[in-house]
């Protein structure tokens, strides 16, 4: 059977390598001992006994491929060079390595059981803080303020955000309910404003300190967090083996999603330079039509499948379990969602059922 490779084991990299194991010799590298669904990271920080269910381990995502726990340092058409020296060879290659998002957005640790640490850790620090920062007012920053508000309504959120509008991009509808549910549940916004400069404590760390935004106001809080300044995790293909990335670190890839000029080497996920939102829904839908089309291959057959973004955004934005504002396509364009529906698809188990039945039960 010929061998395909899948560097990284998140969303894309994941659906991928299950997808392809019954047809091909597939290993998926990856450092991490779990496949990470983050969407339940920032409700494990905030409910610590519910943290396990983001964790599904390796070991039972394949039942026949192979698992390398290592960190790819280069790429050429031909195969992996991991960070141990090994070499591991390719007759397809897809790179799934995704972006690095700041914590609690996504875990630090490789170890689930560190992860699982480390989100215990910061939840006690948060526990000990009445008064909360969050820098980002993007759909993270916004999804943990919610989480925050359902365990401890009493607590003071303050999200703080440059921009002057939030979610510009989506529809006035879903952005004014948005803002309802935001008064709702007494969340305060200062949009239009930055500080002057960074908070002096660590992020997730409770010590009170007081910022100046460039408003020329002051705010004091307890303990803050980052949700912004999210990366594209490329750096391996930094020699220029195998392509050149954009600015942004993204890889130029063609509609059946093949990495431009390699007709065996796919990418899935927010490494491509696809113009779309960077969400684990369209990696998702990214994996499949690399499936398809290296199944193809394999069967001696053209590659078909190609993958069109959607011409309008699409989100499901949960604010706590029950919470939450959404907008998704239809044939008459975009549409606002509301909270009922948004809880019943995301909100109330955050994915957790859909990768339980994808992948197996989780690690804890």
């Amino acid at each position: 059977m010929s061998a395909v490779v899948v560097i990284g084991g998140g969303y894309g990299g994941a659906a991928v390598a299950k997808a392809l194991e019954a047809e091909a010799d597939v290993a998926l590298i990856d450092p991490r001992d779990a496949f990470v669904n983050a969407a339940g990271s920032l409700r494990a920080l905030t409910r610590p006994d519910w943290a396990g269910n983001m964790f599904f381990p390796f070991d039972t995502l394949l039942t026949r491929g192979t698992v390398i726990r290592e960190r790819a340092v280069s790429v050429d058409p031909g195969g992996a060079t991991l960070a141990s020296g090994r070499r591991v060879e390719a007759a397809y290659l897809v790179l799934a390595t995704g972006s690095n998002y700041a914590y609690p957005a996504n875990p630090n640790a490789d170890s689930t059981s560190e992860a699982l640490n480390d989100l215990r850790r910061t939840h006690q620090e948060l526990v000990d803080a009445e008064r909360v920062l969050i820098l980002g007012a993007g759909p993270v920053g916004l999804e943990l303020a919610g989480e925050i508000k359902e365990v401890w309504p009493h607590k003071h959120v303050t999200i703080v955000d440059p921009a002057e509008q939030l979610l510009p991009a989506f529809e006035s509808e879903m952005r004014q309910d948005l803002h309802r549910q935001l008064d709702e549940l007494d969340i305060q916004l200062r949009l239009g404003t930055g500080l002057t400069a960074p908070p002096t404590t660590e992020p997730g760390r409770a010590e009170t300190f007081t910022v100046t935004t460039t408003s020329r106001d002051e705010i004091t809080a307890d303990i803050w967090f980052r949700a912004f300044g999210a990366r594209v995790n490329s750096d391996y293909l930094g020699d220029g083996r195998l392509t050149t990335r954009t600015p942004q670190g993204q890889v130029p890839v063609t509609e059946t999603l093949n990495v431009h000029g390699h007709d065996h080497v796919y990418a899935v996920g927010d490494i491509t330079d696809v113009p779309e939102a960077k969400m684990a829904a369209h990696a998702m839908r990214h994996a499949e039509v690399v499936a398809q089309n290296i199944t193809a291959q394999l069967r001696g057959e053209q590659p078909t499948a190609t993958y069109r973004p959607e011409s309008h955004p699409a989100i499901l934005l949960p604010l706590g379990s029950r919470g939450g504002v959404g907008q998704m396509p239809t044939p008459d364009g975009p549409a606002a969602i509301p909270a009922t529906t948004v809880s019943e698809y995301k909100g109330t188990d955050l994915f957790t059922g859909r990768f339980t039945e994808q992948f197996g039960p989780t690690a804890a």
